[in-house]
């Protein structure tokens, strides 16, 4: 539905990545991630909760239930945030392995 149905030229290519449903089921967020940078993100969001309404309405008649939730769209940066964090892991391991064969070549061979 985000793509295909919503046709506000704000709203970049997007996925839900996951809804949590609040207790009394009264409100819901929507987590949802962007493909695009910081901007993108922006104006997606705001396209998003401009169309809230509609996809609540759409929800309501596709699922045939009386009481659709409050939606409330948020970015989801885990993906973006956990490609980061494995570039500087790879970056961190490969400067030990560096330092380690350094120091290996430092080293005076051992004397038997």
């Amino acid at each position: 539905m985000l793509e295909g149905e919503l046709t506000d030229p704000r709203i970049a290519p997007c996925y839900v990545t996951e809804v949590v449903l609040a207790p009394g089921g009264k409100s819901c967020r929507v987590f949802v991630a962007v493909e695009g940078d910081e901007a993108e993100e922006d104006d997606t969001l705001e396209g998003l909760m401009a169309a809230r309404g509609f996809v609540r309405s759409q929800i309501r008649e596709r699922m045939g239930v009386r009481h659709v939730p409050e939606l409330t769209f948020q970015i989801d940066r885990s993906a973006k945030m956990k490609g980061r964090m494995e570039e500087l892991l790879g970056r961190a391991e490969k400067r030990k392995k560096k330092q380690a064969a350094k120091a290996g070549e430092t080293q005076p061979p051992p004397v038997s």
